[in-house]
């Protein structure tokens, strides 16, 4: 999903390409149509190929994407999900990083969150 937002309009090869550590191109094909089926992008035929553009902005698509994460992985338990990332090896904070996530607990606790 990052990649269509980043392009705006792609193609099946074209969001393989950009991938870290691609999987196959029948997977990109199958999570594309899954994606397209949820209404999450559409797509219009191009000739000899499928162009996907989003219909959903990209924050209501992470907010989707997190809130299906915290209730498949971790019953819905925000606290859950925080602690895990916060003991993953990699996952090192800086003193700025710490003081912003401070701040977003003050303020979701002022906002009764």
């Amino acid at each position: 999903m990052d990649i269509v937002h980043e392009m705006g309009d792609a193609t099946a090869v074209q969001i393989r390409e950009r991938m870290a550590d691609p999987p196959t191109d029948s997977a990109v094909r199958s999570v594309l149509r899954i994606l397209v089926e949820k209404g999450h992008l559409s797509s219009a035929y191009d000739g000899p190929r499928y162009v996907y553009s989003p219909t959903v902005p990209a924050p209501r698509a992470r907010s989707s994407a997190m809130r299906h994460v915290l209730r498949t992985f971790f019953g819905g338990s925000v606290e859950g999900a925080v602690a895990t990332l916060l003991q993953m090896e990699d996952s090192k904070l800086t003193p700025e990083e710490r003081a912003r996530i401070k701040a977003l607990i003050d303020q979701a606790s002022e906002e009764g969150r």
